[in-house]
C-alpha cells in the first residue's frame, strides 16, 4: 500500500471536478488502480455484469442527464465507463456503437497492459483504439501520465461538443500507477453550434415562402439541442403551416404528438414513407437515420422534391437526398432563425390553406395509426401490442420511458401523446441496449429532487441479451419498472422474412425465431433481485402496473402480448 499520488488518484479527481457521480463498468486487474482510487473517492461505481450492460447504463444515464442539464447547466450530462483491457472493450462495443447512433455523451475507458509489456503479448492483448475507433468521435490512449489531465479533459469536450457522442481513452496499467504532481485541468464551458449562415438561412426562408405543402420531418439532433429546439421546431410550424412528421427510427421526442401539425413519426416502410414524404418541400431538421432497413427500390424523396436541411452534425446535411438549402448549427438557433425570417414571408391565409391540406393528410392517415399493434389473434387471450400501450398510457402516461419495443415500438408512437424529454429509444437498432439504459435512466432520476417514474418497455427478444442487467438496478436501489411486451419469438424476424422472400408464414420454418422453451423471466428476475410477476391476460395488466409504480425498488412485469 503506497501513499503516492498516482495517475489513477488524477483521474477519478478531475472527474469529480468534471461533475461527475458514478463510473459504471466491469472490473479487471489492469483496472485495479482506478478501482481502488474509486472506492477512496466521493464517485459511486455502479457494477454492471457484462461490459455491454455497463456500457448500455452509462448510455441511458447520459441521455437522461442531457434532458437535465437543459435546465440545470451546472450538471454534467456525461456517462463514464471503466471497461477491462480488450476482451472487455470488444464485449462493450455493441452498446458503445448504439451510444454513436443515439448521440449519447460517454467517456470510455478501458485499463490496458503496461506500455514496456506488450511486446510479450500477455493474454488479453490487443490494440484498444483501434477497436473504439469506428463507434467514437475520438479514440485514443494515454501513454504517459504527463498527457493525462490534457486528454481526460478533451475526452470530455468531445464527447459533450454538439454532436455529442462517445470518445474512448485507453489507461494501461503503468500510467495509472505512476507518481504525478499534476493536478485535472478546467473544462470551461462547451459551446454550442451556433446559429447557422446568415445566406442559406434567407435561402430557406425564401424556399418555405415558396412551398405548396411544406413538410417538417423533426429528428433526434433537435431533442439532443434542448427544450428550447422543440419549442422553435413548433413555433415553425405554426408559422408556416408545415404538416410534422418524426424521422425514420426516432429515438426521442422532437415534437409534442398532440399538437394538432404533428400526423406521425415516418415508418422503416418504404411505400408509408415515401407516401408521407410526397410533397414539393420537405425540411429535414436535426435528422440522422432517416431511412429503411434493408434497401428500397424508389427514392424515399422525390428528385424534384426541395429540400432544406439543417443539422449541428455536417455529415448528415445534404447526405441522402440534395439539399437546395444547407445550414450547419444548432438546430434550435437555426430554427429560431428561420421563425424570425419566415413571418414576414407568409401570410397568414397561405397558412390557413396549408392547414387545410395538413388535415386531410391526417385524416388519411389516422385509420393506419389506429390499427398499430392490434394484430389478428381475435380469440387470443393475450392482450394485443395495442392493448398493452393503452394500459401503461391511462396507468403511467407521465412516466419516464426507455424503450426497446421493436414490433411493439410503433404501438407506443403511435398510440401515446408523449411529450418532449419523456422518452428515448434504441436508435441504432442492435438489441441489448433498452434494459441497460433503463436502469441507467432510473439513477439518473433518482438524483432529481422530484423523480419520474422510470419504466423500461422491452421486448422479450431484448430482455434476453441482458437480463443480469436487472442486478445492477437493485444492487444500487434504482427505482425501475420493466414491462416486457412478451410475443415469445423474435416477431420482427418474421416480419422481415416476409418482405424480403414474400409468401405467407406457413411458407416458413423460421429456424431459431421461436422461443421454445420459454425463459421463464419471473424466475429469471426475482434471481437478480427484483420483484417480479407474470400478466397473462388483458385486464391484469393496470393493476400489475399501477402495484409495481407504487412499490420502490425494481418491478418486472411479464405481459403475454400476441401478434
Amino acid at each position: 500500500m503506497t501513499a503516492e499520488y498516482t495517475g489513477a488518484d488524477l483521474f477519478t479527481d478531475a472527474l469529480e471536478s468534471y461533475g461527475v457521480d458514478y463510473v459504471f463498468g466491469n472490473p479487471g486487474t489492469t483496472e485495479l488502480p482506478i478501482i481502488e482510487s474509486i472506492g477512496t473517492s466521493g464517485l459511486e461505481y455502479v457494477l454492471g455484469l457484462h461490459e455491454d450492460i455497463a456500457v448500455g447504463t452509462a448510455s441511458g444515464y447520459a441521455q437522461t442527464r442531457r434532458y437535465h442539464a437543459h435546465h440545470d447547466n451546472s450538471i454534467t450530462p456525461v456517462g463514464v465507463v471503466n471497461l477491462h483491457i480488450a476482451p472487455g472493450l470488444a464485449h462493450g462495443l455493441g452498446n458503445l456503437y448504439a451510444a454513436k447512433v443515439t448521440g449519447a455523451p460517454l467517456v470510455v475507458t478501458a485499463g490496458n497492459h503496461s506500455t514496456d509489456f506488450r511486446h510479450e503479448e500477455p493474454i488479453l492483448s490487443g490494440e484498444l483504439a483501434g477497436m473504439a475507433e469506428q463507434f467514437c468521435k475520438w479514440s485514443d490512449e494515454v501513454l504517459d501520465v504527463a498527457a493525462l489531465p490534457t486528454m481526460l479533459r478533451r475526452a470530455f469536450r468531445v464527447a459533450m461538443t454538439p454532436p455529442t457522442g462517445p470518445v474512448f481513452l485507453g489507461l494501461p496499467l503503468d500510467v495509472m500507477l505512476a507518481e504525478t504532481d499534476a493536478e485535472p485541468e478546467r473544462l470551461g464551458p462547451i459551446p454550442n453550434a451556433g446559429g447557422g449562415d446568415p445566406a442559406q438561412l434567407e435561402r430557406a426562408a425564401d424556399l418555405l415562402a415558396e412551398a405548396e405543402n411544406p413538410v417538417l420531418v423533426v429528428g433526434d439532433h433537435v431533442a439532443r439541442s434542448g427544450a428550447d429546439s422543440v419549442t422553435a421546431a413548433v413555433d415553425l410550424a405554426e408559422a408556416t403551416g408545415a404538416r410534422v412528421h418524426g424521422e425514420i427510427l426516432a429515438s426521442e421526442v422532437d415534437f409534442p404528438t398532440d399538437h394538432d401539425q404533428w400526423v406521425s413519426y415516418i415508418p422503416p416502410n418504404e411505400d408509408l414513407a415515401r407516401m408521407l414524404l410526397d410533397t414539393d418541400t420537405v425540411v429535414f431538421a436535426g435528422c440522422s437515420t432517416n431511412t429503411t432497413l434493408t434497401r428500397h427500390e424508389e427514392a424515399l424523396v422525390d428528385s424534384e422534391t426541395t429540400c432544406i436541411h439543417l443539422s449541428d452534425d455536417d455529415w448528415q446535411v445534404g447526405k441522402n437526398q440534395p439539399a437546395d438549402a444547407a445550414i450547419v448549427g444548432d438546430p434550435g438557433l437555426i430554427l429560431q432563425g428561420l421563425l424570425e425570417r419566415v413571418r414576414e414571408r407568409i401570410s397568414d391565409a397561405t397558412v390557413e390553406e396549408r392547414l387545410e391540406h395538413v388535415a386531410g393528410v391526417k385524416e388519411m392517415v389516422a385509420p393506419k395509426l389506429a390499427g398499430m399493434g392490434t394484430g389478428d389473434a381475435e380469440d387470443d387471450p393475450r392482450a394485443s401490442k395495442a392493448e398493452l400501450v393503452d394500459a401503461m398510457e391511462r396507468v403511467a402516461g407521465d412516466a419516464y420511458v426507455v424503450d426497446e419495443g421493436i414490433t411493439s415500438k410503433y404501438a407506443m408512437l403511435a398510440r401515446w401523446d408523449l411529450a418532449p424529454e419523456q422518452y428515448i429509444s434504441n436508435k441504432g437498432g442492435g438489441l441489448g441496449y433498452g434494459l441497460p439504459a433503463s436502469v441507467g435512466a432510473a439513477i439518473a432520476e433518482g438524483q432529481r429532487d422530484d423523480p419520474r417514474d422510470v419504466v423500461g418497455f422491452i421486448g422479450d427478444g431484448s430482455y434476453l441479451y441482458y437480463p443480469h442487467a436487472i442486478y445492477s438496478a437493485a444492487r444500487h436501489d434504482a427505482d425501475l419498472t420493466v414491462v416486457i411486451s412478451d410475443n415469445r419469438n423474435y416477431r420482427i424476424l418474421k416480419d422481415n422474412t416476409l418482405k424480403l422472400m414474400g409468401g405467407a408464414e406457413d411458407d416458413y420454418a423460421f429456424t431459431g425465431i421461436d422461443f421454445e422453451p420459454a425463459v421463464d423471466f419471473v424466475q429469471n428476475a426475482k434471481s437478480h433481485g427484483a420483484r417480479a410477476e407474470l400478466v397473462e391476460t388483458p385486464d391484469e395488466i393496470e393493476g400489475a402496473l399501477e402495484g409495481a409504480l407504487a412499490r420502490e425498488g425494481v418491478d418486472v412485469l411479464d405481459v403475454l402480448v400476441h401478434d
